[in-house]
């Protein structure tokens, strides 16, 4: 008899669970959607990029390198194996050059590169006026 009671008992939560809607995902069905603070793919603007330095003395996870020649020479690296997508390197970038996307990284088919040069910045050098493409010198 206890099992009848707690079967009777029962009967009204499930058909109140049976009537709800769904609460799950509909993802095989439909895209999938990233929660609003989702931490994505690395986007850069190089234009923006300073050399300042303040993304990678901040980023926990060594994922960032920057190979300062001069002030207005240097190479801002990026190695994605490292990165873990935490985003400080976008809260401490003053001139706002490093966003993490909502885009999901994407799947690779071998192995991924181990850096990527996200900045180069070397100043265009002017030809020399006095030698030509033949390597004549002007009198």
């Amino acid at each position: 008899m206890p099992t009848l009671k707690s079967l009777l008992c029962m009967l009204p939560r499930l058909w109140d669970t049976l009537r709800e809607r769904v609460s799950t995902v509909s993802y095989p069905f439909g895209p999938a959607g990233v929660p609003a603070n989702f931490r994505g793919q690395v986007s850069i603007e190089p234009d923006l990029c300073r050399g300042c330095g303040a993304c990678v003395r901040d980023c926990p996870a060594f994922a960032l390198e920057l190979e300062k020649e001069s002030r207005d020479k240097f190479r801002l690296i990026y190695y994605p194996r490292r990165c873990i997508f935490c985003g400080q390197c976008e809260e401490s970038c003053r001139f706002d050059t490093i966003q993490l996307t909502n885009e999901f990284v994407g799947p690779s088919v071998g192995r991924r590169p181990s850096r990527e040069v996200l900045v180069d910045r070397k100043p265009v050098e002017e030809p020399d006026s006095e030698v030509d493409e033949n390597n004549d010198c002007h009198l």
